[in-house]
């Protein structure tokens, strides 16, 4: 088996793995865990609320 069967085989293997990638990622059933995921830089910090030392960025 040379350089170029392996070429071969792994085009279409990478071009199904982007597929599903993309098929999982704009699936409705992701879209809520998609949307925690991205206001969690915005999330209070349990430890700030807590802790009166701790300063909060304003």
């Amino acid at each position: 088996m040379d350089i170029n069967t392996l070429r071969s085989i792994a085009t279409p293997l990478a071009f199904i793995a982007l597929v599903a990638i993309a098929i999982w990622t704009f699936s409705k059933s992701k879209k809520k865990d998609f949307d925690e995921a991205a206001n969690l830089p915005f999330a209070e910090d349990d430890d700030a609320k807590r802790d009166p030392s701790v300063e909060k960025n304003k």
